[in-house]
């Protein structure tokens, strides 16, 4: 354990009152918010990033980080409409996942439009994201849970994807959305 960790023995009463959570896991942890860095252009080059446009649910927030995590991606980049990462319940959500992904909050449209790299949105009339020949780098962008992307992000993306709908579900959670295509996009740049 490294030597600047500190520790302190509570009993379950005491931690139910510290806690946010009804049920507690046993273990909480004091850490420092980390100052904002900027989402340098840099950073995105030779990975795949995930781009959130208005995500509102803070578990939602935090699968996809943690699904960004389980498939190598280091980024999430977030439109300034989405929910606060630092929200309890999206830290709970990301499992420990935080520590290992930077997540930044842009002008969504605007950085879009300034990346040199491909970006794809996730849209019901897209092209299939099984067809796609995926580059090395890019961004992937995933909308708001109920009213999808925005006008304004759509027209600063490259291409449109889709997972192919083969039942007759209305659409998919943005996270399970999110998990799909970073498997798929992951698969293809690891064959």
């Amino acid at each position: 354990m490294a030597s600047n960790i500190k520790l302190f023995e509570v009993n379950n009463a005491e931690l139910e009152k510290i806690s946010t959570l009804q049920a507690p896991p046993g273990v909480l942890a004091l850490l420092r918010i980390p100052e904002e860095s900027p989402a340098e252009p840099e950073l995105l080059r030779n990975t795949f990033s995930i781009a959130l446009d208005g995500v509102q649910d803070p578990g939602n927030l935090g699968t996809i980080i943690r699904t960004a995590d389980w498939f190598g991606f280091k980024n999430v980049i977030c439109s300034e409409n989405t929910v606060e990462v630092f929200n309890p319940k999206t830290v709970q959500a990301t499992m420990g996942s935080l520590s290992r992904v930077n997540v930044f909050y842009v002008n969504l449209p605007e950085y879009i439009r300034q990346s040199a790299i491909p970006v794809y949105a996730a849209m019901l009339d897209g092209e299939s994201l099984f067809e796609i020949k995926w580059p090395k780098e890019g961004i992937v962008v995933l909308g708001n849970e109920g009213q999808g992307i925005s006008a304004q992000v759509t027209e600063a993306v490259d291409h449109l994807v889709t997972i192919p709908r083969i039942g007759g579900a209305e659409s998919l959670n943005v996270s399970i959305s999110g998990a799909i295509i970073c498997a798929e996009i992951s698969r293809n740049l690891n064959k």
